[in-house]
């Protein structure tokens, strides 16, 4: 029996719940696609618009800006990873074989879940290689932070730092090192396909080798193996 996926949303990144209409529903829906396909820095609302057959005065009525909406994009994929972290390893006793198991749900490509039709997770995971850094990296980010924009990213990394206490409960970074361990996991591959040479994974661009660096470079910093 699978769990029902429920992820709550900030009510501070939106004028509107998207969840609750279907025209919301479809400015995630679209939003995704068009930011995948076109990058974030050429993505409006007017094209946003164009794209589902709306005004743009329409999903304002959803989102303030295009800021907001990626990071609502950004906020709901986090939650969704730590709900798939949280089942996929539910059962898994051993904490150092639960450390490699988040490792490979981390580095490995995302496919689309079937409970969530309005979100494409295999593209909204592509958003977040490329794109994902640009919610936080702000100058603004201090008064983001205050209105919790970013607790589901924080409640991510305090899962996987858990875990990597369990591994080695001595070890003093825990949270350093799953922060890493998200940053990485998408730094590698975003290196791997566009800037090659800031890697050693050659030029058969596997996932695999990615895991590999992340074992590692995690069970080395833990030294416990």
């Amino acid at each position: 029996m699978k769990l029902q996926l429920q992820i709550k949303m900030n009510e501070a990144l939106f004028l509107r719940n998207p969840e609750s209409s279907e025209l919301g529903k479809n400015i995630l829906k679209h939003s995704i696609q068009l930011i995948d396909r076109t990058g974030f820095e050429l993505f409006t609302f007017k094209k946003l618009a164009e794209e589902i057959g709306t005004t743009e005065a329409g999903i304002y009525r959803y989102f303030e800006n295009k800021h907001k909406l990626l990071v609502y994009l950004t906020a709901w994929y986090w939650g969704w990873l730590e709900f798939q972290i949280i089942f996929q390893t539910n059962n898994i006793k051993d904490p150092i074989i639960k450390l490699k198991k988040v490792i490979k749900l981390l580095a490995q490509a995302v496919k689309d879940d079937e409970q969530t039709s309005h979100i494409n997770e295999h593209s909204l995971h592509k958003i977040i290689i490329s794109e994902g850094s640009k919610a936080y990296l702000t100058k603004h980010v201090g008064e983001d932070n205050k209105q919790q924009f970013f607790k589901p990213y924080k409640d991510l990394c305090a899962a996987v730092g858990q875990i990597v206490s369990e591994c080695n409960p001595t070890y003093k970074y825990p949270k350093s090192l799953a922060s890493t361990i998200i940053e990485m996991a998408h730094f590698q591959n975003f290196f791997m396909h566009h800037l090659p040479s800031l890697t050693d994974f050659g030029k058969e661009k596997k996932e695999s080798e990615i895991i590999s660096f992340l074992n590692d470079l995690v069970f080395s910093s833990i030294k416990k193996v």
